[in-house]
């Protein structure tokens, strides 16, 4: 008697989360960075010239070309000097402008420029503005912060807002002036900008910051922070005597332009040291913004103060949510936060910001040299910020010696926390930051502590955030910014179900002001929830922060559980595979996703994924379109999840994701649901070089496909330069691949697998408009067609020239003559890469043998081929169907993490399983019993 041990993979349906919106971009315009070097980036730029000509690309300038150099003795700054600007065609996607331009090796980041916006929530014009009008200046104890300092004429803070009406009443005398340059038509002081007497308006690039008449915006929160004061006329800002310079950044007459990381730059380098930015977006972290945010803090010493967002919920608001930046939120005038106002972990402090009485200077009818002495009240985090950086530049005069990130640490650790007493708050324990503003208890005295976390880093490193089941560590250095502190205890904590910390003791010790430490030698440790993990969900960990005298404070950083893709890199070859069938990026952005290298190279695949067509109208895939967006033919049913090790191989990965069925009113879809299965192995070598891809393919339709066409899309990007690659067909092995013909660096391909007909259809993605596949307009579905139905002859095996080379993609296909309604097969693809072609052929010989034993272990035969699963996917229900011949067996279920879930006898025959009470995902379902059978093992 032998036991019988057969396994199916069972998928749980799983629904599909909400994803925020990305912001809206500037079209067509992109910034990139290049990697650290000299002042005079000249050889760097020299390298990413062909890059930029294969995207046609024009207009490129350097963003900051006076901007500070990083200071050695200060780290954490920035080079601004290596940043520059071009100009794209729209319709080419972020994902192969980042991916051709990081192929030059001297890139460090791609982006398009977000359009942020100004935060201004509109009252009704019949408020009361007679009595009680600046209610918030004794709510935050100005009158008793003006007792120690008024500010100085001296102290400049930076407006980036819309244009304002320099002639209101009290507003003239308080803009800083640049007597340095006069309106003359001449660049004076020789900063780059012409006549910028007044400040500088950047989104229409001129020298008169200017209200127009369409948004007051600007010309109220510059009289929130500097109204002038002891006038006998209007209102006083908070910053008394502090000067402020005025910078447009948003049009007048509705244009998409935006120029608010341009204005925050030129506010540092013109002396600004406190900087208000009352605007912002949801969502759509950049590398740039970021950069810009450190440059004005650390390299320049400004304080950064903004406005954390009027939608009411737990979001992260940027500029407030970048590092280095104060983030304001907003409450009423009893201390209970606001309606409108964003709450989250990242929110520094708040201020009230409801019937915030300012300046307006609505009268656009009166000329630029009369004045304006029009008031009105407003809401919005817009008008709470100006307070805060008000009361920053009010500290700066009264502790110069501060730095700007001591002026912050001071302003957070002397607000009023007494509000979260009141009832109406207790739902937002930890979200509205420190409390809200007490300017003067802020400029009163230096008596405070406040030590933070300035670096995070977990271990191993995980770009995509960490998978169910995963343990990682946690180091932190922490700086002490204010008083001595004895005995500092940091202790960590998680806010999610779905992270349990089992080492959370860092003991700091005591810290002089400015010393820093760091927990190297005991790390937090830490270990992800092994099942019920929502996809892409991020975890909340709270750093608990203890000293002597009472001290403690708290700060939050934030980690990305369960990405909805795996990463296949047990060899040398490093490959994202998403959940929906695209290969390298889960988005035309190249956001989600860790791409495809080789030995840790830069980026290789700007797009790629799976494609399916049965005519030029039924065609399904997540591929680039003809909008400029992506289709979404598919969508998961089961989550990729990845094994390490896996049955077969080191690494290995499964999802089940599926198309629509083709109705009258939608006739696009082919109609099939698709098991992907994919390996990775760290040996042989040979095998170091491969990622094998299997597509079981089921038809779901009421017709017979016939032919089924599949296949793979590649669009390399290889080292050096991407304009400059060749695409070719090797017969003998079934690969299309791709490399540089003047200074090949890696061979990338596509292989196919099985005994099926191979085809491949190459393209020169800068092909004029008349060839049959051109993709200056996108890429059909009719032209997909082709691409998978004509690559099975001679004709379209090369683009791109061995003298020259090209910008090339290739389709590498196979065929099913024939799928009936309800059947089901098999494809098989294996993804290369090697440093020569002939290391790329022995590991497509290895792919092939590899193959070949995957296929052998599946025999067809024994007791087990009989048996039946149904339905799979299921939410609940699971039919198992047993020859008789078996007896009674045991039926045992496995998540992807190895661990049995369930266990059910089942009597002769089969039987029924009960799966409601599992969480979504792919699962192992084991059958064993004793039986005069064999041993079976089946996918």
């Amino acid at each position: 008697m032998r036991l019988l041990s057969t396994l199916l993979w069972l998928a749980l349906l799983a629904g599909a989360g909400a994803v925020m919106a990305a912001p809206p971009t500037l079209p067509g315009r992109l910034v990139f960075k290049l990697r650290a070097g000299g002042a005079a980036p000249t050889a760097e730029l020299d390298a990413v010239r062909a890059a930029l000509q294969s995207l046609q690309a024009t207009g490129l300038t350097q963003k900051f070309p006076l901007s500070l150099p990083p200071n050695p003795e200060q780290p954490g700054g920035v080079d601004l000097r290596r940043v520059f600007e071009i100009t794209v065609p729209p319709t080419l996607s972020l994902a192969k402008a980042r991916a051709v331009l990081l192929a030059s090796g001297v890139v460090e980041y791609v982006e398009p420029l977000y359009i942020r916006q100004p935060l201004y929530v509109p009252n009704d014009p019949l408020a009361d503005s007679t009595t009680g009008a600046q209610y918030y200046l004794r709510l935050i104890n100005a009158y008793r912060a003006w007792d120690f300092t008024k500010g100085d004429t001296s102290m400049v803070i930076g407006m980036t807002d819309t244009g304002i009406r320099y002639s209101h009443e009290d507003l003239r005398h308080q803009v800083k002036y640049n007597y340095a340059d006069p309106i003359n038509g001449k660049d004076d002081d020789g900063d780059g900008y012409i006549d910028n007497f007044r400040g500088w308006d950047f989104a229409n690039n001129n020298n008169d910051p200017l209200y127009e008449g369409v948004v007051a915006h600007g010309s109220l929160t510059s009289g929130v922070v500097a109204g002038q004061a002891d006038n006998g006329k209007g209102i006083a800002g908070v910053g008394f005597r502090c000067k402020f310079l005025p910078l447009q950044i948003f049009s007048d007459v509705g244009v998409a332009a935006f120029g608010g990381y341009e204005a925050v730059v030129y506010a540092a380098d013109h002396g600004c040291k406190v900087i208000n930015m009352s605007w912002g977006g949801a969502g759509g972290y950049s590398s740039f913004e970021q950069d810009v945010c450190t440059y004005a803090a650390v390299n320049r010493d400004a304080v950064l103060v903004a406005a954390a967002g009027n939608t009411p919920n737990d979001l992260l608001f940027y500029p407030a949510s970048y590092d280095h930046v104060l983030s304001v939120s907003a409450t009423d005038g009893a201390d209970a936060k606001a309606s409108f106002a964003t709450y989250s972990h990242r929110v520094d402090l708040v201020a009230p910001g409801i019937n915030i009485f300012s300046t307006y200077g609505w009268n656009v009818q009166l000329a630029a040299d009369s004045v304006d002495t029009d008031y009105w009240r407003s809401s919005g985090t817009s008008f709470s910020a100006p307070q805060v950086s008000g009361a920053a530049a009010l500290v700066r005069v009264r502790f110069p010696q501060l730095t700007s990130e001591q002026v912050m640490a001071q302003l957070r650790q002397t607000a009023d926390a007494s509000i979260y007493k009141l009832p109406a708050n207790a739902a937002y324990q930890g979200y509205l930051g420190t409390g809200r503003l007490n300017v003067g208890r802020a400029v009163a005295a230096l008596n405070q502590r406040e030590a933070r976390v300035v670096r995070s880093v977990m271990l191993p490193p995980s770009a995509a955030g960490y998978a169910p089941g995963d343990t990682f560590q946690l180091v932190a250095t922490v700086r002490n910014l204010l008083l001595p502190i004895v005995g500092l205890k940091v202790t960590l904590t998680s806010l999610s179900p779905y992270v349990a910390v089992r080492q959370g003791l860092f003991e700091a010790g005591s810290l002089a002001t400015l010393a820093e430490t760091d927990n190297k030698a005991l790390p937090y440790w830490l270990t992800v929830a092994a099942t019920g993990v929502p996809v892409n969900t991020t975890a909340t960990l709270r750093y608990h922060f203890t000293g002597d005298n009472g001290y403690q404070s708290d700060q939050y950083v934030d980690v990305t559980l369960n990405p909805d893709y795996v990463q296949l890199n047990a060899g040398d070859l490093s490959l994202t595979l998403t959940s929906r069938g695209s290969l390298a990026y889960d988005d035309l952005a190249g956001t989600l996703g860790q791409g495809v290298s080789y030995r840790n190279s830069i980026p290789l695949l700007s797009e790629g994924g799976l494609l399916l067509a049965t005519s030029p109208t039924r065609v399904s895939d997540r591929l680039r379109s003809t909008n400029g967006g992506a289709r979404q033919s598919f969508y998961t049913l089961a989550q990729v999840r990845r094994l390490a090790p896996g049955p077969r191989a080191d690494q290995e990965a499964y999802g089940v994701f599926r198309d629509s069925l083709p109705t009258a009113q939608q006739p696009r879809s082919v109609g099939v649901r698709i098991r992907q299965h994919g390996q990775s192995w760290a040996a042989p070598a040979a095998r170091r070089n491969v990622i094998l891809l299997s597509y079981s393919l089921q038809n779901l339709t009421a017709d017979t496909l016939k032919p089924l066409y599949a296949g793979l899309f590649t669009d390399w990007d290889l080292p050096g330069a991407p304009a400059r690659n060749v695409a070719r067909w090797d017969s003998v092995n079934r690969v299309g691949y791709c490399f540089d013909p003047v200074a090949p660096v890696v061979y990338t391909g596509i292989q196919v697998l099985g005994t099926g007909p191979a085809g491949v259809y190459s393209i020169d993605n800068q092909a004029p408009k008349s060839s049959p596949i051109y993709f200056g307009d996108g890429f059909s579905p009719a032209e997909k067609y082709l691409a998978l139905s004509g690559g099975f002859g001679r004709a379209h095996r090369e683009a791109g020239t061995l003298a020259a080379g090209t910008d090339v993609s290739q389709v590498v296909s196979t065929l099913l003559t024939r799928l009936a309604p309800g059947d089901s097969a098999t494809i098989a693809f294996a993804v290369l890469a090697a440093p020569t072609l002939a290391e790329l052929q022995t590991a497509a010989q290895a792919a092939t043998a590899t193959y070949q034993q995957v296929l052998a272990a599946r025999p067809a035969a024994g007791p087990a081929a009989f048996w039946k699963l149904y339905p799979n996917p299921t939410n609940d229900r699971l039919q198992i169907e047993l020859p008789t011949t078996l007896g009674a067996v045991m039926a045992q279920v496995f998540d992807n993490m190895g661990q049995q879930v369930l266990a059910a006898p089942l009597r002769a025959g089969g039987g029924e399983l009960r799966l409601a009470g599992l969480a979504p995902g792919l699962y192992v379902v084991r059958i064993a019993g004793t039986s005069l059978g064999q041993r079976v093992e089946r996918e």
